[in-house]
């Protein structure tokens, strides 16, 4: 016969399993999160896609899907996007231009990445070859994976099959890391900040104007003073918006009419506006070498918190105009 002490032992272990295993039904998995963006989604292989941005080029394709773009300046003073996607990686992308000498600068910081762009100057693709990413231009693709969109005049109707892409690269099993920190730490909005209800980027032939929403608790885009829808029809913007201030020179490179490439310096430090949720910070941005990631700190040495969600970085040597909300009335 078994003792009341071992009896009441094994009710005990009996109600104890059960618990942990209705606690297990009531709790879900913890949600994976993004380390690019810090939303909810996986940590995929980094794909980066080079983006026209001319009026011309507009409405973009699958940029709502991004975890991260830079806006960067090139030839005449207008802009260029090189969009980075992790999380989500949507079927078309696009329009597709040609690669920059500052891409390889900016995206040392992610590891090795899957490069798709259009092309890019003789003396660039060497560069581009003998970089750390894996070199998918359209040069060295299929016409099915860089497709022409009818719909589009060229030079901006080329719009990459970002699905076929990646079932490429599975086939030919190249090596491309999956996202890892560059240096973004997300979090509860910090004391400090300025309320904001819209900031204005210039470059010299381009701006872009970030308005706050509240409804949707973002930044929302208009690029050369008009509204900045996606083909989707969903009007672009990040949760999070950084200008990130630097050093933009002449490079050695032009374009295939003779403009000279502009550099944007993206490793040591400068000043960094930062706007979140209604509100703008003043820190400063650090990158200690190409391989490290960017650190954004407030005076004291404080990393700034960014908010979960997909993050804009405006590169630009020109200070933004910023506009406040009224402030409230007294009685």
């Amino acid at each position: 016969m078994f003792s009341r002490r071992t009896v009441a032992l094994a009710v005990l272990s009996f109600l104890l399993l059960a618990g942990c295993s209705v606690i297990s039904k009531i709790v879900p998995d913890a949600a994976i999160t993004n380390v690019l963006s810090g939303r909810e989604g996986i940590n995929g292989p980094v794909l980066v896609v080079k983006i026209d941005d001319t009026t011309q080029a507009h409405p973009q394709v699958g940029l709502e899907d991004a975890d991260i773009v830079y806006i960067e300046q090139v030839e005449g003073g207008l802009t260029r996007l090189a969009a980075v996607f992790s999380s989500v990686i949507p079927q078309r992308i696009g329009p597709v231009r040609s690669a920059r000498i500052s891409d390889i600068e900016i995206l040392s910081q992610f590891g090795r990445v899957a490069f798709a762009y259009s092309g890019a100057q003789s003396k660039l693709l060497a560069v581009i070859a003998a970089a750390n990413l894996q070199d998918l231009g359209a040069q060295r693709q299929s016409p099915t994976i860089f497709t022409t969109d009818p719909n589009r005049i060229p030079p901006y109707a080329m719009v990459l099959r970002a699905d076929l892409l990646m079932q490429r690269i599975t086939e030919k099993k190249y090596a491309i890391d999956s996202a890892k920190s560059i240096g973004f730490e997300f979090g509860e909005l910090q004391d400090g900040g300025v309320p904001t209800n819209q900031a204005v980027m210039h470059w010299p032939a381009a701006t872009y104007s970030a308005t706050w929403s509240d409804q949707e608790s973002r930044w929302l885009l208009s690029h050369n003073n008009s509204v900045n829808y996606a083909e989707s029809g969903v009007v672009l913007g990040p949760t999070t918006l950084i200008i990130q201030m630097v050093s933009i020179t002449p490079s050695e490179y032009k374009d295939k009419v003779g403009g000279v490439t502009p550099f944007s310096q993206t490793v040591g430090t400068g000043k960094a506006y930062v706007l979140r949720n209604g509100q703008r910070f003043v820190t400063t941005w650090n990158r200690a070498s190409a391989d490290s990631g960017t650190s954004f700190t407030f005076a004291d040495g404080t990393e700034m918190k960014m908010d979960p969600g997909q993050i804009w970085i405006a590169l630009t040597d020109r200070e933004p105009d910023f506009t406040s909300p009224p402030a409230p009335k007294t009685k």
